[in-house]
C-alpha cells in the first residue's frame, strides 16, 4: 500500500493549488504534517497568506464564466472522468489519508476512498438534473418558470477528521452546479484535498475551477470567508468556530452553509435486538476513533436491557485492536494529535468524580506510546446535565444512561444543544416511527448507526447548523433560484394597472 507514493516529492512545489498548479504559500510561516500514529513529520510546507487567498479567488473568478457556461452534459462528462481518475488512484488516496490522519487502512480503503468516488459519480449524474418547478400559467395571463443558476465563487472550509470526504462534500455539489471554488482544508491534513484537486485537473476540469489554499484559520480562513468576491461560504467544524464564520459571512451578506458539532443519541428500547444494539453502539462510537460528528456518543438504554447492554459493550470494546494504521488487522488508530488525545482524556478524568469508567479511560503504552492513542472507553452513571453527556468529546468515548418510559427516552435524546444525527433501536414499527418523528436531528437511523449514502442529505438541526451536504438537496445551497415570467396577452393596458392609475 502506498508503494511509490512519496509525499515530499509529490508536493515539492508547495501545498497551495491555484489555477491548476501547485505553489508555495506566502505567509512566511511553515507547518508540519505529522503522522499521529508515530509523531513523525511527513511533510513541511509554507502556509497560505492573504495574498494566496486573493490569487485563488481571482483564479476561481476567472474560471467561472467558462465553467458556468458549459452545458450540464459537459460538466457531467468531466466529472465522470474525475471519478475514474480517483478510482485509478484509490491506493494512493487511502495511503495518504491514513498517513496524515492515523486512520486504520481498512477504514480509508473501504469507507473514505470508495465513498468519495461514489460521491463524485453521483454528482456527475446530478449535474444533468438541476430541476425547477414546471413551467405553467399560474395566473392565467403569464407563463412562469424557474431557472437554477450558478451563484459564483464559493469559499469553503473543511475539517481534519475526514479530509478527503469533506473536500468532496464541499467541492462536488458546488462545481456540479456550475460554480467555482476555493477550499481551505485543515492545515494539519491537507494532502488528500490537494490530491483531489490535482485529480480534477487530470480529468480535464479546467484550471481555476477547483483551488486549494492551505493556511491557518485566523489568516487564510477568515480572509476567504470575508473576501468580497466570494459569494458563499460552506463550513464544517465546531459550533464555536461556526459562530465566528457566521459573523464574518454576515458582514458581507454571503450565503452560508454550516455543518457543525454533534452529540448523537443512541436510543435502545426494551424490545430491541440486544446483540445488534451492542455491536452497533461499539461501531458507531468508535468509527474514526470517535472523531465523527455523527458518532454515537450518548447511549440511552431502557432499564430492562441496561445492565446487559453495559456488559456487552464493555466486553466488545475490550476486543478492539489498537495498532499500526497500516496493519490490515488494526481496528482503532490514534486520535489526530496528542493535543486531541489529551483533550479527550481530560473529559474522562473529570468524569471520574461523578461517574464510573467501566472500561478504557487510558492511553496504551508499549509500542503505541509515541502515538496519540486512547483506549475505547465506556462511562456509566453520569447525570444528564454533566459535562461528559452534554459536550462534544470527539474521541472513542461512549456514555450510557438508563431510562424508563418511551417519553423519557425521547426527551433525553433531544436534551442537548445539538441535532445532527441519532439512532433508535426497536423491533416495534410504531415505536421506531415515533422516534423518527420526534427526535430532532437531521438524520435518524433505525436499528443501525453511521451509514451514509450519496443520494440522501446530511445536515443538522439546532446548534448543529443548517443546510445540506450530499444529495440533490445540496443544490439548494449552491444555486440561485430565479423566477422568469412572460406576459401572454399582448395587451398594453393591463387590468391591474387601474390599481395604480385611472379606472377600469
Amino acid at each position: 500500500m502506498g508503494n511509490g507514493f512519496h509525499v515530499r516529492d509529490r508536493f515539492a512545489a508547495g501545498a497551495q493549488y491555484i489555477g491548476g498548479k501547485l505553489r508555495s504559500g506566502t505567509s512566511g510561516r511553515s507547518h508540519d504534517v505529522v503522522n499521529p500514529a508515530t509523531g513523525e513529520i511527513v511533510y513541511t510546507y509554507e502556509l497560505a497568506g492573504t495574498a494566496d487567498v486573493d490569487a485563488a479567488v481571482a483564479a476561481a473568478r476567472e474560471a467561472f464564466p467558462g465553467w458556468s457556461g458549459a452545458t450540464p452534459a459537459e460538466r457531467s462528462e468531466a466529472m465522470h472522468r474525475f471519478a475514474a481518475v480517483l478510482a485509478e488512484q484509490a491506493d494512493d488516496f487511502a495511503y495518504a489519508e491514513s498517513l496524515q490522519c492515523g486512520k486504520p487502512i481498512k477504514l480509508s480503503t473501504e469507507f473514505d476512498v470508495p465513498g468519495t468516488v461514489d460521491n463524485t459519480s453521483f454528482f456527475a449524474g446530478a449535474a444533468r438534473h438541476l430541476e425547477g418547478k414546471a413551467a405553467g400559467e399560474y395566473d392565467g395571463d403569464h407563463t412562469s418558470y424557474v431557472r437554477r443558476e450558478a451563484i459564483g465563487v464559493v469559499g469553503s472550509i473543511a475539517p481534519w477528521n475526514y479530509p478527503l470526504q469533506m473536500a468532496a462534500w464541499k467541492i462536488l455539489p458546488a462545481v456540479a452546479a456550475g460554480n467555482t471554488i476555493v477550499l481551505k482544508p485543515a492545515e494539519i491534513t491537507p494532502l488528500t484535498s490537494l490530491m483531489f484537486a490535482q485529480a480534477a485537473t487530470e480529468a480535464g476540469i479546467p484550471d481555476g475551477v477547483i483551488n486549494i489554499v492551505t493556511g491557518a484559520g485566523k489568516d487564510a480562513g477568515e480572509h476567504l470567508v470575508g473576501h468580497p468576491d466570494v459569494v458563499m461560504t460552506s463550513f464544517t467544524g465546531s459550533t464555536a468556530v461556526g459562530k465566528r464564520v457566521a459573523e464574518i459571512a454576515t458582514a458581507t451578506v454571503k450565503r452560508l452553509h454550516l455543518e457543525l458539532g454533534g452529540k448523537a443519541p443512541f436510543l435502545v428500547f426494551d424490545d430491541a435486538d440486544l446483540e445488534a444494539a451492542v455491536n452497533g453502539a461499539v461501531a458507531g462510537a468508535l468509527i474514526n476513533t470517535g472523531q465523527d460528528c455523527t458518532a454515537a456518543t450518548r447511549a440511552y438504554v431502557q432499564r430492562p436491557l441496561y445492565d446487559a447492554f453495559v456488559q456487552g459493550v464493555a466486553e466488545l470494546m475490550e476486543t478492539v485492536r489498537l495498532g499500526d494504521p497500516f496493519d490490515p488487522s488494526t481496528d482503532l488508530g490514534p486520535l489526530i494529535s496528542h493535543a486531541q488525545r489529551d483533550r479527550v482524556a481530560g473529559f474522562v478524568e473529570r468524569a471520574r468524580a461523578y461517574a464510573t469508567v467501566v472500561t478504557g479511560g487510558e492511553a496504551p503504552g508499549g509500542d503505541l506510546a509515541d502515538g496519540a492513542y486512547y483506549r475505547p472507553t465506556l462511562v456509566a452513571g453520569a447525570a444528564q446535565d454533566s459535562e461528559i453527556v452534554q459536550s462534544e468529546i470527539f474521541g472513542p468515548v461512549l456514555v450510557v444512561l438508563p431510562f424508563d418510559t418511551d417519553d423519557e427516552g425521547i426527551a433525553l435524546a433531544n436534551d442537548t444543544p445539538y441535532g445532527l444525527a441519532a439512532s433508535a433501536w426497536s423491533r416495534d414499527l410504531y415505536r421506531a416511527g415515533r422516534a423518527t418523528r420526534e427526535i430532532k436531528a437531521g438524520c435518524v437511523w433505525i436499528n443501525d448507526h453511521i451509514p451514509i449514502i450519496s443520494e440522501m442529505p446530511h445536515g443538522g438541526y439546532k446548534a448543529s447548523g443548517f443546510g445540506k451536504d450530499m444529495s440533490v438537496y445540496s443544490f439548494e445551497e449552491y444555486t440561485q433560484v430565479k423566477h422568469v415570467m412572460y406576459d401572454n396577452t399582448a395587451v398594453a393596458r393591463k387590468d391591474w394597472h387601474r390599481t395604480i392609475f385611472g379606472d377600469r
